[in-house]
C-alpha cells in the first residue's frame, strides 16, 4: 500500500520531500546502517555482560528525530519508521545468547548461513503473527502499551530543537563516560602505576567488577526495582552453607548455580497469576469493545488480511522446513513449537500491552516444559525449538508495541511493517555476525559457567540469560531431582508472593492503617512459609527460626507506625525489601553478587538524582512533564550502556585485527 501523504517540499533543499522515494531511502539508510547497528551492538553486549537488554526505541527515536527535525511535526512519521527498523535490528541481535548457549552445551555450531536462515524465518513468522493480532490488541482492545506511548510522546516532543539538543547531549555524555569506563573495566587502558602490593592499577580496578552498563541499567530501573535483587543475592550468600551441606551446591560454587532455578521459578509463578489476570481483563475489555459498532478503518490503518495470512503461513512452513531439513531437528517438536507460537505471541502481546512486560523467558521455559511432556529428552533439541518461541515472542511483541506507537501518531501501518521486515532481516545477519565477533574476541564467553568455576575473564561476562536457559534445559530434559525441586519451590514462592501482592494492593488501597498492618503480617506469613520449607526440604530448624526473626525485625522497621518513617518511605520499603515483586527480586538469583552491587548502586543513584531533580525543579515547566523515557537518568543510563558496548566492540575488533595481522 502506497503512502497517502502527499509529497511535500523539504525544509531544506538538500532533503528529499516527504513521501518521495528518496525520503524512504534516506530513512532506511540511516536506520539500517547507523541506528540499527548501534542498537544491535548494545543489545548483544548487554545480553553477554548482564543477561538482558533494553530496547533501542528511545535511543533510535531521539537520534532519528535529529534526522527528521527539518521536516517539522510531520517528520514524526519518518522518525517512527526509523525507530521501528532500528529496534527490530536490536531485538534480533539480542538473540546472540542462543548461539552462546550452543557453545556452552557443546553443540556443533551450524554454518552461519544456516543460522541466519533459521533466525530470519522465525523473526518473519513473529512479526507476521504479531501483525495478525494487532487489530485485536491495539485497535479493538486498545491496550495501553506503555513503551509505545512513551515513544510516541518522545517523537512528538522532539520537534523542539532545544529539547532535542538537550536529549542528545545527555545521551552523548553518558556514552562518553560509558566508553571510558568500558575501556578501564576491560583492562585495555593499562595504567603503569604500581601499588604497594606490586599489582598493576588496571588489574586492581578490573577486579572491582566495574560495569558502567550495569550501573546505567540500574539508573534506568531505579532503586525500587534494583534493591530487591540485593536482598535475594545476600539471602543466597547466607543460605550457601546450608545448600552445600545438602549437596545442592559444591564448595566454591556461586549461589546462582541453583539460585537461578529458584529465581526462574518465581518468575513463572508470578507470570501464571499475571497472565491469568491479564486474560480475564482482556476478555472483559474485548467484550466491551465488541459491543460497540466498528467504524470504518482509516486508510493508514488498513492491511490486506489475505496477504498477511499467506505471509504467516509461508514463514510457518519455512521455519518447520529449515529447522527439520537444514538443521536436522525432529520435525514433530519443531512443528509443535511453531503451533505454540500462535498462543504465546498473543499472551505476551497482551502482557506487554497491559503491564509493559514481555515475559519471553517464561515463554521459552514453558515451551521446553510442554515439549518435555511430549517426550523431549535432548537439551540441544529443546534449545533449537525454544529459540522459535524466544525470537517470535520478541519480534511479535516489538511489532505490536510499534503498531501502538503508529496508532497514536497515525503512521501508515503497511509501510511501518515493511521497515520492520527489513530490520528483522538485518538483525538476523547481525545476530550471527556479532555472536561470532564477540565470542572470538572474548573466548571467556564460550566457557560453560556450569561446568567450571568462572575465571576472571568469564566473571566479567555474567550472561545470565544464557545461564538460565542452559540450566533450565539441562534440568528439565534430564529430570534432575534437585533442579525440579528448586523450580517447584520457586514457582510456589512466585505464586504466593505475587498473589499476596495483588491481594494486599487491592485491600490496602487508600487505607493507611491496613498497609501498616500488612507490613507486619505479610513478612510473618512469608517467613512461616520459608520456615516450613526449611523443615520439610532442608531439615534446618535454625534457619527457619532465623528467617522468622529477621522478618519480624524488618516488619517492625517497615510498618510499626512509629512515626519516624514517612508514608512514602514505608511504601517504598515494602516494595523494595519486605515483599518485592518476583520480576525484580529474581535478578539477584541470575547474576553474581558483585554485579548486583553495581546494579543497586546505579538504581539508588538514579532514584536519588530524580528526587533531587524533582525537588529543585518543582515549579519549572516543560521537561519535568516529559515521559520517564526522556528523564535525565534514563538518557544518561542509556548512554552508559551504549558507550560500554561500543568500547567492547572496539576492543573486540582490535583484538581480531591483531590476531589476523
Amino acid at each position: 500500500m502506497a503512502d497517502t501523504t502527499p509529497p511535500q517540499p523539504g525544509a531544506r533543499r538538500w532533503l528529499p520531500p516527504i513521501g518521495s522515494p528518496g525520503y524512504y531511502v534516506l530513512l532506511a539508510f540511516v536506520a539500517i546502517f547507523i541506528l540499527g547497528p548501534l542498537g544491535a551492538v548494545s543489545a548483544a553486549f548487554m545480553n553477554f555482560s548482564i543477561g538482558f537488554f533494553i530496547g533501542g526505541q528511545v535511543l533510535a527515536g531521539i537520534l532519528g528525530s535529529a534526522v527528521t527535525l527539518p521536516y517539522g511535526p510531520e517528520g514524526k512519521h519518518g522518525a517512527n519508521y526509523m525507530q521501528t527498523m532500528a529496534a527490530s535490528v536490536a531485538g534480533m541481535s539480542g538473540m546472540v545468547v542462543l548461539i552462546q548457549a550452543m557453545a556452552w552445551m557443546g553443540l556443533p555450531e551450524p554454518e552461519p548461513w544456516k543460522l541466519v536462515l533459521y533466525i530470519l524465518s522465525i523473526g518473519m513468522l513473529g512479526v507476521g503473527v504479531g501483525m495478525l493480532y494487532t487489530p485485536i490488541v491495539v485497535d479493538r482492545m486498545k491496550l495501553a502499551f506503555p513503551s509505545g506511548l512513551a515513544v510516541a510522546n518522545i517523537l512528538r516532543a522532539l520537534t523542539d530543537p532545544k529539547l532535542l539538543k538537550r536529549s542528545i547531549a545527555q545521551l552523548g555524555g553518558g556514552a562518553f563516560a560509558g566508553y571510558a569506563g568500558g575501556l578501564i573495566s576491560l583492562k585495555i587502558i593499562s595504567v603503569r602505576i604500581l601499588l604497594d602490593s606490586g599489582k598493576d592499577l588496571a588489574l586492581a580496578v578490573g577486579n572491582w567488577g566495574i560495569s558502567t552498563s550495569t550501573f546505567g541499567a540500574g539508573m534506568i530501573v531505579g532503586a525500587r526495582i534494583a534493591i530487591p535483587a540485593l536482598v535475594v543475592g545476600q539471602l543466597g550468600e547466607w543460605l550457601k552453607p546450608m545448600l552445600i551441606r545438602h549437596e545442592w551446591l559444591h564448595e566454591g560454587e556461586e549461589f546462582r548455580k541453583i539460585g537461578f532455578i529458584i529465581a526462574l521459578g518465581t518468575i513463572l509463578g508470578a507470570a501464571i497469576i499475571d497472565i491469568g489476570l491479564i486474560i480475564v481483563r482482556a476478555v472483559r475489555q474485548f467484550r466491551t469493545q465488541h459491543t460497540t459498532a466498528d467504524a470504518p478503518a482509516e486508510d493508514w490503518k488498513r492491511v490486506n488480511v489475505t496477504r498477511l495470512t499467506l505471509w504467516v503461513g509461508f514463514w510457518a512452513v519455512a521455519v518447520v522446513l529449515v529447522g527439520s531439513q537444514v538443521l536436522a531437528q525432529p520435525i514433530g517438536f519443531v512443528a509443535a513449537a511453531v503451533a505454540l507460537t500462535f498462543v504465546f505471541v498473543l499472551i505476551n502481546g497482551i502482557s506487554a500491552g497491559i503491564s509493559d512486560s514481555n515475559p519471553i523467558s517464561s515463554a521459552f521455559v514453558l515451551t521446553v516444559f510442554i515439549l518435555a511432556a511430549l517426550g523431549l529428552k535432548d537439551p540441544g533439541v529443546g534449545l533449537m525449538c525454544g529459540a522459535i518461541m524466544l525470537i517470535s515472542c520478541s519480534s511479535g511483541g516489538d511489532m505490536q508495541q510499534d503498531r501502538s506507537t503508529g496508532w497514536r501518531l497515525g503512521t501508515n501501518r503497511v509501510i511501518q511493517f515493511r521497515y520492520q521486515v527489513i530490520g528483522i532481516a538485518m538483525g538476523a545477519v547481525l545476530c550471527v555476525v556479532l555472536a561470532k565477533l564477540f565470542m572470538n574476541a572474548y573466548p571467556a564467553l564460550r566457557i560453560d559457567q556450569f561446568a567450571q568455576t568462572a575465571t576472571d575473564g568469564a566473571s566479567r561476562w555474567n550472561s545470565s540469560m544464557t545461564y538460565k536457559f542452559v540450566g533450565a534445559l539441562r534440568g528439565i530434559t534430564t529430570h534432575q531431582a534437585h533442579v525440579m525441586t528448586a523450580l517447584q519451590i520457586g514457582i510456589a514462592i512466585g505464586l504466593a508472593t505475587e498473589g499476596l501482592r495483588k491481594i494486599l494492593r487491592r485491600w490496602t488501597a487508600g487505607r493507611r492503617v491496613a498497609v501498616v498492618i500488612a507490613q507486619i503480617a505479610v513478612p510473618i506469613l512469608v517467613a512461616y512459609l520459608v520456615h516450613l520449607w526449611a523443615i520439610d526440604v532442608a531439615k534446618e530448624h535454625l534457619s527457619g527460626i532465623a528467617v522468622v526473626a529477621l522478618s519480624l525485625v524488618a516488619a517492625l522497621l517497615a510498618g510499626a507506625g512509629t512515626g519516624w518513617l514517612s508514608w512514602r518511605t514505608k511504601d517504598f520499603f515494602y516494595d523494595a525489601v519486605i515483599l518485592p515483586s518476583p520480576y525484580a527480586s529474581s535478578f539477584g538469583g541470575f547474576v553474581p553478587l558483585l554485579t548486583t552491587y553495581w546494579w543497586v548502586a546505579g538504581g539508588v543513584a538514579g532514584s536519588l538524582w530524580e528526587v533531587w531533580e524533582k525537588f529543585s525543579k518543582k515549579n519549572a515547566p516543560g521537561p519535568s512533564d516529559l515521559p520517564s523515557d526522556m528523564s535525565t537518568t534514563s538518557l544518561v543510563g542509556g548512554g552508559l550502556i551504549a558507550g560500554e558496548s561500543l568500547a567492547a566492540l572496539t576492543i573486540g575488533i582490535l583484538s581480531l585485527l591483531r590476531t589476523v595481522l
